[in-house]
């Protein structure tokens, strides 16, 4: 079951709920997984920063933070966006906020599957598996 929260921001007309579960929930097929349970919690930049500090001990902003719960190919985990830092993003990539949206919501997603981006190589893959979901 995908659900959708928002923390400390009003909920966003951009979240398509029914297609985003729709599409989440195919690229998860598609890519040889089963959907367990998988929440997407959208909040501001201070909060996902609190967020960052306390539980990866990193002090900067952050599009996506992914906590991975899957177990034997079930994909379930809570994936925090900050809807601030998706707004920047999308102005400077000159894309729709949707577009955006859809991109980190497939990118936590990707993680859960054991999709990395550390490194150039990891980067160019994951890029590659953000255009595919």
């Amino acid at each position: 079951m995908i659900q959708f929260h928002f923390e400390d921001i009003p909920p966003k007309a951009t979240l398509e709920k029914a297609n985003a579960r729709e599409w989440l929930a195919k690229c998860i097929s598609k890519k040889g997984f089963e959907l367990g349970d998988l929440n997407y919690v959208f909040a501001s930049d201070e909060y996902i920063l609190n967020m960052n500090k306390e539980y990866l001990e990193h002090d900067y902003y952050t599009d996506v933070i992914t906590f991975d719960y899957t177990e034997e190919g079930v994909i379930s985990g809570d994936i925090f966006i900050s809807y601030d830092r998706v707004k920047d993003n999308a102005k400077q990539l000159n894309v729709t906020l949707k577009k955006e949206l859809s991109r980190v919501m497939a990118h936590g997603m990707l993680h859960l599957m054991g999709y990395k981006d550390k490194t150039p190589a990891e980067q160019e893959e994951m890029s590659a598996q953000e255009d595919y979901c």
